[in-house]
């Protein structure tokens, strides 16, 4: 009993260092505003709404992407916002995505959504099915869900590549760049090669964030990120920590949200945080096939946000598993909105919700 309660202190000691903890708002601040919660039996043409993974604004409406691969589908919907509250959710549109020869054989299981203003229509991420061989992707959806194109991504992120992306863990975010001449394509967990998954301890949990030209869908640049560890000793064998989505705000400059989650706190597993990201010094590894052993700068990241801080303003305390995040309309003081989502996973795992959360954000130094 004493070694097994020695080996638990010793993991808790080394958590410590393998995730960050202090809170540095010089440049941004943001500030917990609201929860809504919609109904778990709430349906659209006889879809059940779920696995909410990607959220988007643009001209008054919001695009949500959901992840059910078997499904794949987006929403638009109506968010009402009034004295820093969300007021109403509704659906007023279901698109169902649909796949013409050309993509037949590619898995859908679509985790980020972004509106083209420029045709009117939508680019998402897909993670693919690394495990069947079947590859992700970066997809052009037409507004009435047809898949008509596809970005080139390097082979390293191949299904079959000696890489070796890992199973649900590759293109999870994607934001607009801040000159709106391309995509920024964050992965969720590291390339086998390129180093581990993250740990309950430090570990070199180093992923991609690729730089894709909106017009031919070429990769042009890309930047290495450290994912922080594990946030909690896992009470239960399976525990991940990854990044889910990406937010573009200046040049070289972002907003990027991980998530943490440890088996066996039921719906209290997630902890989720929202992180300062410099990348304006970091270097370019594009061509490095694999990074492990390779010199490189990462980019820079600071803590802004622990939902922790906020946990007993939410429904039964639950920090659900919020995988989407967008810029919303400025509210009536001004500040700029900022819009998060969760993906309840259908409650396949544990009791969960559909979560939306509204944040003041304001950038002080733009």
């Amino acid at each position: 009993m004493k070694k097994t309660i020695s080996l638990i202190l010793l993991s808790l000691v080394l958590a410590s260092c393998a995730v960050t903890r202090k809170i540095e708002n010089d440049n941004i601040e943001i500030r917990f505003l609201d929860e809504y919660v919609l109904p778990s039996d709430i349906e659209i043409e006889n879809t059940i709404v779920g696995g909410l993974s990607g959220i988007d604004y643009q001209n008054g409406k919001y695009y949500l992407v959901s992840d059910q691969s078997s499904n794949p589908r987006i929403y638009i919907a109506n968010i009402d916002l009034d004295e820093n509250k969300i007021q109403n959710f509704e659906i007023e549109q279901l698109i169902t995505v649909k796949k013409s020869n050309e993509f037949k054989d590619k898995v859908l299981d679509l985790e980020a959504i972004r509106y083209n203003r420029q045709k009117g229509d939508f680019i998402v991420t897909s993670e693919g099915l690394i495990d069947d061989g079947k590859d992700p992707g970066i997809y052009s959806i037409s507004i009435l869900g047809e898949t008509y194109n596809s970005f080139s991504i390097p082979e390293y992120f191949k299904a079959k590549d000696e890489q070796k992306p890992r199973n649900n863990g590759v293109f999870e975010g994607i934001t607009e760049s801040s000159d709106k001449k391309a995509y920024w394509v964050a992965m969720e967990s590291p390339l086998e090669k390129d180093g581990s998954k993250p740990k309950i301890f430090p570990s070199r949990a180093h992923i991609r964030i690729t730089k894709f030209d909106k017009l031919t869908g070429l990769p042009l640049k890309q930047f290495a990120y450290k994912l922080d560890g594990i946030a909690k000793l896992p009470i239960n064998y399976f525990a991940v920590n990854g990044a889910t989505e990406i937010l573009a705000y200046a040049q070289d400059k972002f907003l990027i949200l991980e998530r943490s989650y440890s088996a066996g706190y039921g719906s209290h597993g997630n902890t989720v945080k929202i992180f300062e990201v410099d990348a304006s010094q970091a270097t370019n590894t594009l061509e490095l096939d694999e990074l492990k052993g390779q010199d490189y700068k990462i980019a820079d990241k600071k803590l802004l946000f622990n939902f922790k801080s906020v946990k007993k303003q939410l429904t039964n305390e639950i920090i659900d598993n919020i995988e989407g995040m967008c810029l919303g309309p400025k509210l009536e003081n001004g500040k700029q909105s900022l819009i998060l989502v969760s993906d309840n996973n259908f409650n396949s795992f544990a009791e969960q919700i559909n979560q939306i959360i509204l944040m003041e954000i304001n950038f002080k130094n733009l």
